[in-house]
């Protein structure tokens, strides 16, 4: 039997907000770790404001930040129709000859598109999740290269720019393959990163393919109900060795953002701790769930009826979540993507 609260929790509507449109930044700041950060010990009840760059006063030597090295690709190419008309075309893998892709508008099957070099690719499947396949056979990473966009989300009410390139990827982004920037990592500047390693504060990189599945919002009305897509993670045996040695240590693990929380809470084994390896994580965390490794994180921001605002939800507690998303709201502080952050602590 599920007490009327926890019935409540289940409720996509309970994981609705009013947010300003003024406060949904439409770009980034000029220095990455200028932005604000929204402290959260959810144990203790205590909210603080800070700056970005104050990080590391809140963290001790022989902490660890766990980063995800994943590469945003400029996954977003503008086509033509036979007849002349625009398609916006958004890649969702990168191999040859069929793609994955998301199309606006939609196409039917047969038709063909022109892309800016000229080269042409028909749409062979139509699939009932709005997704499309392209037949293109040859590379498509060097026309998006040339061509390509950032893939910014759709709250940023603007086409990327030359600009978007530099700002729309973390400072140590390394392995291309993702279509959306893991955005707590946005504000690391690697001036940061040099003094913490000084510092005594370890780093940890793992991969996770941020794909469709990290942004696509909850549409079915009980949360138990959405499906999340698989996203390819690695974790070596070093960024695994380094982790469960923080773990074993007693000291703080402080993942930053959502996508290194699925990542390592889907490697976890049953003592806490993190396996290696790689693999296809579909792992979907809302009140409820029990961390295995987990109790630290370093977020943005996160928008209405979405997985990743359930996830800090499920960590911290829906109502301390929803007071520091009020709190900063009411100091009209920047949000989603291009916004500001969050450190949300267990003490």
């Amino acid at each position: 039997m599920t007490s009327p609260k926890r019935e409540k929790l289940l409720n996509t509507s309970a994981y609705d907000f009013w947010l300003p449109a003024d406060l949904i930044a439409q770009r980034p700041l000029p220095e990455r770790d200028k932005c604000n950060l929204l402290v959260l010990k959810y144990r203790q009840n205590e909210i603080a404001a800070a700056k970005f760059f104050q990080l590391k006063d809140y963290l001790n030597p022989g902490d660890c930040l766990v980063i995800n090295n994943t590469k945003v690709l400029p996954a977003r190419l503008f086509a033509r129709k036979i007849t002349g008309g625009k398609v916006e075309v958004l890649f969702l893998d990168f191999s040859p000859p069929d793609y994955s892709v998301l199309l606006s508008p939609g196409l039917a099957v047969g038709q063909k598109i022109i892309f800016p070099d000229e080269t042409t690719a028909v749409v062979i499947e139509n699939r009932e999740n709005g997704e499309f396949v392209l037949h293109y056979p040859n590379a498509i990473l060097p026309l998006l290269d040339k061509y390509g966009l950032m893939p910014l989300p759709p709250y940023i009410r603007r086409l990327a720019d030359d600009s978007d390139r530099k700002f729309y990827q973390t400072v140590y982004a390394r392995i291309p393959g993702s279509i959306a920037a893991p955005t707590a990592g946005l504000h690391f500047s690697q001036a940061m990163l040099e003094d913490f390693r000084r510092a005594g504060i370890k780093i940890a990189e793992i991969l996770l393919q941020v794909g469709i599945g990290t942004f696509r919002p909850i549409k079915t009305p009980d949360i138990r109900q959405h499906k999340m897509f698989p996203e390819y993670y690695e974790i070596s045996s070093a960024a695994a060795g380094l982790i469960n040695e923080t773990i074993k240590k007693k000291k703080r693990l402080i993942a930053v953002g959502t996508t290194v929380v699925r990542a390592l809470e889907y490697s976890a084994d049953n003592f806490g701790l993190v396996k290696p390896g790689s693999g296809q994580a579909d792992i979907f965390i809302y009140p409820g769930y029990r961390f295995k490794v987990i109790k630290n994180i370093l977020t943005n921001f996160h928008l209405p009826h979405s997985t990743p605002l359930l996830l800090v939800c499920a960590l911290a507690g829906r109502e301390k979540i929803f007071l520091a998303y009020q709190w900063a709201i009411r100091q009209r502080w920047r949000f989603f993507s291009y916004g500001d952050a969050m450190l949300i602590l267990d003490g």
